[in-house]
Parts: structure tokens; sequence; C-alpha cells
């Protein structure tokens, strides 16, 4: 009761009016706060896909036969598979799976048509790349019904015969890289990238802000040091944290789950170095960018979650719709997950891995020279 009597409504309207002042001041906390679900929504909404299509295939062609060019329209026509790239050898095959260009290769036999119309039951060999379960099993399964059913227009009349009880065709599925489908083999070089983002983003974003809140952000300024060199004594102790972060994860995945390190592990700690460095350097960015430890850590989320959605962690890159690649794409960890997978599933080498580590790179050096800037202007 006495807490009752004690209640005053005029100062409850005081405080209200005074954190709505102040909410209306936090410009940047109140755009996070919408900002964050309004993307959420967005993103789960347009971008989740469990069925992805359109997925892109590689022909290899060695039958110029009417059978062959109809076998490969019903392919295209199911809309699981575009054709961006005619091979003219298995060499050819086998580099663009590598590189990840492609994510099948559909490869007709020279004879194919000859063969169907003596009833010997050619094959058809699609190589997949599998180190995605996700992003090849329905297209694969979807396969299966379009060889069985594709000719059944053509084998009419005097050729019905040929179709038989199995099927004219013989379809041979090679799935590359993770012929088994485990999940793991996906899912633990993926988590490097994701540890990485998150922990080496949140760690910079609080350098900044942590010495405003402390009070010492009033010595750190009055010290005869160069932007540059600020930020580099806060980024440059943390690569060796990203490095043990990295070493755990290789150990962990190839003794605890048995997935295999088929490439060149210092290539990769290379890759790792620069990984390491841009999502560090992002940070640091947000840390001169934002004003307390909230907001630099409301960045930190603001960038982690598209992080994890649009890289391809979680679900098949190429389900998203094609915005949603293009902003995938800008992302330093989308690459690394390509490059890390790509070495420790594919064994991949320099030639692979360098068209997705410059764009790492590049982000970086965007993010520290924003960082700079932004931290010259601290000192005025």
């Amino acid at each position: 009761m006495n807490v009752l009597r004690k209640f005053s409504l005029a100062r409850l309207v005081a405080m209200l009016v005074k954190e709505f002042t102040q909410m209306r001041r936090d410009k940047l906390t109140f755009g996070m706060m919408l900002g964050i679900p309004l993307m959420q929504l967005i993103l789960f909404g347009f971008v989740i896909n469990a069925d992805p299509k359109h997925l892109a295939t590689a022909v290899l062609l060695a039958d110029q036969g009417p059978q062959g060019r109809t076998m490969l329209s019903a392919i295209r026509n199911s809309g699981y598979f575009d054709f961006v790239k005619v091979l003219q050898t298995e060499m050819e095959a086998e580099e663009a799976l590598a590189r990840g260009e492609v994510q099948f290769v559909v490869n007709i036999p020279a004879a194919f048509s000859r063969d169907l119309l003596r009833g010997d039951r050619p094959a058809i060999l699609v190589e997949a790349d599998a180190t995605d379960p996700a992003a090849t099993g329905n297209a694969l399964g979807a396969l299966r019904v379009l060889v069985r059913d594709a000719l059944q227009h053509d084998l009419k009349g005097p050729l019905a015969a040929l179709a038989g009880v199995d099927g004219p065709i013989e379809l041979r599925i090679h799935p590359r890289y993770n012929p088994e489908a485990i999940t793991q083999y996906n899912i633990i070089p993926g988590l490097m990238g994701v540890i990485l983002t998150m922990t080496m983003i949140m760690i910079t974003g609080l350098a900044i802000t942590r010495e405003r809140e402390r009070g010492t952000m009033e010595n750190l300024l009055s010290m005869p040091t160069r932007p540059l060199e600020v930020l580099a004594g806060k980024i440059i102790p943390y690569i060796l944290v990203g490095y043990i972060q990295v070493g755990v994860i290789l150990v962990a995945g190839y003794f605890l789950f048995g997935v295999p390190i088929t490439g060149n592990v210092p290539l990769l700690f290379l890759a790792a170095f620069v990984f390491i460095v841009a999502n560090l350097a992002m940070g640091i960015t947000f840390s001169t960018i934002a004003r307390n430890q909230l907001q630099a850590m409301q960045m930190a989320f603001f960038v982690f979650l598209p992080s994890i959605l649009l890289s391809g962690f979680m679900f098949p890159f190429r389900g998203m719709p094609v915005w949603a690649q293009y902003l995938g794409e800008i992302l330093p960890i989308t690459h690394f997950l390509r490059i890390v997978r790509g070495i420790m599933l594919k064994g991949n080498g320099y030639a692979e891995v360098i068209h997705d580590l410059w764009p790492i790179a590049l982000f970086g050096l965007v993010a520290l020279v924003i960082a700079v800037k932004r931290y010259r202007r601290t000192l005025d």
C-alpha cells in the first residue's frame, strides 16, 4: 500500500517522455529495431528455398542424334537444370565441377542414338557436385523420372518394343566429393566461416566503443599514433585467435566427424588469413561508426544474420532468387565457404581458389579504408 501511495503518475509520464526522447535521438538503435525484423521477414519469406531449381548444368554431348537432343530438351524443361555451358572434354567437366561453376554435368556418349535404336540400353552419365546434398537431392530424384519417360513419344509404333520394362536408357549418377551425402561434410567446413564471422566481427566491433565507454579514448587519442596504426593494433592480436579457431575446427572435424581434408592445408590457412582480416576490418569499421557497445552489437547482428542465410551455409545458394545471390556475392563468407569446402572436399588448388579469394581481399581493403576515414573524424 505504501508503494501505491508513493506512486506518481506525473513522474511516470516524465520518465516515458524521457525514454521516447532518448529513443528519438538514438536513430541508429531505433533503425535497427525496425530493420532487423524487416530483414528477417524478407530473407525467410523470399530467399529460403528447400527445393532449388534452375541449377547450373554443363553438357558434354558426343552424340548428335535426335534422341540425344530429345533427352536434353526433357532435362532442361524439367525446371531443375539450366544449361549454361557446353563442354568438349572430360577435363573441362572436371574443372567446371571443381571450381563450382556448375552443379551438374550431363554426359551423353557417342553412338547414344545408334545404341538406343539397337535396343542396347545406352547409359547417360550425370556427375553432380554433391558437397551440398540439399542442393542436388530433389533434382536427381526428378532426373530419374525424366530419363524413364523422356522418349515415350519417340518410341512408338515399330520402336515401341525398345521401351522395355526397365526403360530404354540407363541412368548413371556419379555424386562427386560427397558420394554418401553425409551432412557433416557440408556443415563442418561451413561452420568455420560462420564462427569466424561471428567472433571476429563482434570482438573488433567493441574495440573503439569500449574505449569510449571506459573513458580511455582520450588517452588513446593523445598518443602519437596514426589511425592506421591504432586500427592495426586492434586487429592483429585477434588474427592469432582466429587461427586457433580454425585449428580447433579442423582437428575436431577430422577426428570427431571424419570430415576429409583432401586439399592443401597451408592454402586453407592462407585463405583463412584473408578472411579473418576482412571480418576484423568490418568489425573495426562498425566500432568507429557506433556510439556505444550496444549499437556495435546490433550492427554485428545485422550483418551476421544475412551472412548465414545468404552464403549457402544453411540453404542451397543456387536455390535463392537472383537478387539474393547478388547480395550474397558481396559477403566474404560466401566466397570463403566455397574455398574451404573446395579445399577440404574437392582438393582444390590455387587456380580454383583465387577467383573466390580476391573478392574477400577487396572487401577487407574497402572496410579498412572506411574504418581509417571514420577514425580520422573522431580526432576532430
